[in-house]
């Protein structure tokens, strides 16, 4: 999912000093949203199964996992076979590399703080490495794409408990491989699923995402605009966090019609060129660009993005927005989907060697 706001939310409020004077906090907001996936495949694809394969080495470990279960891919329905989506899993060993005993010293000191001497304990120190990955496909049999869950070029460390002698730490993972290994595998293997996880819904999914994302509001008592400023934001709010995933914003839009024409009235009432001026109007465009982003309309937001670089107060601003309303555009027409608030069942969904296959448009 695209962050909307990089380092133009870091800065703090501007502050300005003239005949006139405005001060801008940020005002904080949440709302939902359903992401999209960034991979353009067969619309009518709306199910999946996995298949894991690990080693004959591994395999006593493996069956008492069924790490399967644990592959998630929002917005679709998991299959025990036959999905249109196949997410064959190579699970590899996991291979000790190193093994060396550490110490380590402290300072053992008396009831009066005194330092009387020095006590050293001692641990084993295994490195390790594993590897993973992940071949996705369709029931047609076309590759769809490649995934490395883990790879050996990265190192794992693995510290046995401490002990006061050298000789009980020596050798300890080798009286204890079996327990410490199966650990250790499981640990890789979850961690492997949930990469997995991630990254298919990332690229196929339809998951719900919470977003908190800032806004800028008047905060100078004595402006005119102080009062109309607050109102218009309690009534943003409102509408924003009734905003939900499953259900079509075409309401949203129509009640935030008036902090629309508000945040537009602000550009004609502070038109002139001195700074406090820019300033009223780099907040109305600024938040402008914020509220078409969320109301799925990236052809708007780009256009507020265009006023706020023109504003010429702080541009930058404007230049972010430009490159956020084009990946919004571009991620629709991947989809060809232009909304991302609506229901789905997974239940719904027929595998393609069911009856039939539902498409979601």
């Amino acid at each position: 999912m695209k962050k909307l706001y990089l380092a133009i939310l870091c800065s703090s409020p501007f502050l300005i000093s003239a005949q006139k004077k405005v001060d801008l906090d940020p005002y904080s907001f949440t709302v939902q949203y359903r992401s999209l996936p960034v991979m353009k495949i067969d619309s009518t694809y709306r199910t999946y199964n996995v298949v894991i394969e690990g080693t004959r080495l591994m395999q006593s470990f493996l069956d008492d996992m069924s790490p399967e279960k644990t592959v998630l891919l929002d917005g679709w329905r998991k299959l025990p076979e036959g999905g249109h989506l196949t997410i064959k899993v190579n699970l590899e060993d996991l291979l000790p590399e190193s093994i060396a005993v550490r110490e380590r010293s402290e300072q053992v000191k008396n009831r009066a703080g005194q330092v009387t001497g020095n006590r050293t304990y001692y641990h084993e120190e295994v490195r390790y490495s594993f590897e993973a990955k992940a071949t996705i496909t369709d029931y047609k049999g076309a590759h769809i794409m490649d995934i490395d869950l883990a790879s050996r070029r990265y190192k794992y460390t693995y510290n046995s408990p401490e002990f006061a002698l050298r000789p009980l730490a020596q050798g300890y993972f080798m009286l204890n491989t079996l327990k410490i290994t199966e650990d250790l595998y499981r640990r890789c293997v979850n961690n492997a699923m949930h990469t997995l996880s991630g990254n298919i819904t990332e690229n196929f999914g339809f998951s719900k995402v919470s977003s908190r994302d800032r806004m800028w509001i008047i905060d100078s008592r004595k402006h005119p605009e102080y009062d109309d400023h607050r109102q218009a934001f309690r009534q943003l709010t409102d509408v924003l966090f009734s905003m939900n995933a499953d259900s079509s914003i075409e309401k949203a839009k129509e009640k935030l019609k008036p902090v629309i024409d508000y945040f537009e009235s602000i550009k004609t009432i502070y038109s002139s060129s001195s700074k406090h001026d820019r300033k009223m109007r780099y907040a109305s465009y600024f938040n402008l660009a914020v509220l078409y982003y969320y109301l799925d309309d990236p052809q708007m937001m780009m256009k507020e993005a265009r006023g706020l670089i023109l504003n010429d107060y702080d541009t930058r601003d404007g230049e972010a927005f430009e490159r956020t309303a084009i990946w919004l555009r571009n991620l629709f027409q991947t989809n060809n989907i232009y909304t991302r608030h609506f229901s789905i069942d997974p239940s719904t969904f027929k595998g393609p060697f069911e009856k039939e296959a539902v498409s979601v448009k």
